[in-house]
């Protein structure tokens, strides 16, 4: 178990991280794609990534210097994942050429001592080398996670809607007690789920603060630097659900003509900043067990998506809602522009 230790100031300065973490992203499907955990969840996109891998000379890269660094075990360096990746691609990348030698070959020590490191590793303390590793991580970036990019983004939101609202009823400790079965807040330690293999240990924030960051690829405990004197981050998993049957033609009943309703249109509106059922239900004037259809209609459908929130659910939008409601928006736009003044 990871104990993490709050202050006041720590509960001030906790945040959640508005977008997904690229290089983390990359570390955790790369464990994704070596284990079968919760494959099922990711089971359009696995056969999707190993095609592209394929298709564009990747897999030889892979196997040879990405998989041995990114080994799926208790420990890889920490240096791979910077702190300030939460920032976007290129922040990561410019980090992670920034980071000083010594600290380099350090890690690629720890690695070698507790799983073992390739022969080779020990040259990235060398900036050329490090560069080279770094076009391989951009390349591995573009064709296994910017595919997911739409998607992974939506339930990133998702997540942030959920999270707002433990904050709105609650502060920062009605947040860190809604972040799911792996992270348990105790006042004033939120206690970490972590791999069975490792020892208990204890971060101790000292007025640092916590980063939260949730992770699409993350399956099962959540992940926090090696080195306790690194900025504090915790990226921890999105609950999956297993996705929803595709539409058939021979199923009417599910087609997007559902849509084509009062109620259901205001619910897909509500929908696009997080809503509950209630919330649905006195948006569209409908009784709470109506709003509820209609938002099985719009899940059904592929338009919403639905997380628990304690006793409530909370409805956010899927990129193909978001789609298709921007769509709708952009055509009512442009009927007024051309409506006679």
């Amino acid at each position: 178990m990871l104990r993490i230790h709050f202050g006041d100031a720590d509960l001030a300065r906790t945040r959640l991280a508005p977008a997904p973490d690229p290089l983390f992203e990359v570390a955790a499907s790369m464990h994704r794609l070596q284990s079968s955990r919760g494959r099922w969840a990711y089971a359009g996109w696995y056969r999707t990534a190993r095609r592209e891998l394929r298709e564009k000379g990747l897999e030889r890269a892979l196997r040879g210097v990405l998989l041995p660094m990114y080994p799926r075990a208790a420990y890889y360096p920490d240096f791979l994942t910077p702190a300030t990746g939460v920032e976007g691609l290129e922040a990561g990348l410019e980090a992670l050429l920034a980071t000083p030698a010594r600290r380099v070959e350090e890690e690629v020590g720890m690695l070698d001592r507790l799983i073992g490191a390739p022969g080779w590793a020990g040259r990235l303390a060398e900036h050329d080398v490090r560069q080279e590793f770094v076009g391989i991580l951009r390349a591995y970036y573009g064709a296994v996670v910017v595919p997911q990019q739409e998607r992974i983004q939506a339930r990133i939101e998702a997540e942030r809607a959920v999270r707002g609202r433990g904050l709105l009823h609650g502060g920062v400790e009605g947040m860190l007690a809604g972040l799911g079965p792996m992270l348990r807040w105790c006042p004033p330690v939120l206690e970490v789920a972590y791999p069975r293999q490792t020892e208990d240990r204890d971060l101790y924030l000292n007025g640092r603060g916590l980063t939260l960051v949730p992770s699409y690829f993350n399956w099962g405990e959540p992940v926090a630097f090696a080195d306790p004197g690194l900025p504090p981050v915790l990226w921890y998993s999105l609950l999956h659900e297993p996705a929803a049957r595709p539409l058939r033609a021979e199923d009417p009943e599910r087609s997007l003509a559902h849509l084509l309703g009062r109620a259901r249109a205001v619910a897909l509106r509500v929908a696009a900043g997080g809503a509950t059922t209630g919330e649905i239900a006195r948006a569209a004037g409908v009784s709470a067990s109506a709003a509820s259809r209609h938002a099985t209609v719009l899940r059904d459908a592929g338009l919403i998506t639905t997380t628990r929130n304690g006793p409530a659910v909370l409805h956010t939008l899927t990129p193909t809602g978001a789609s298709v409601l921007r769509a709708a928006q952009a055509r009512a736009g442009e009927e007024s522009a051309d409506a006679p003044g």
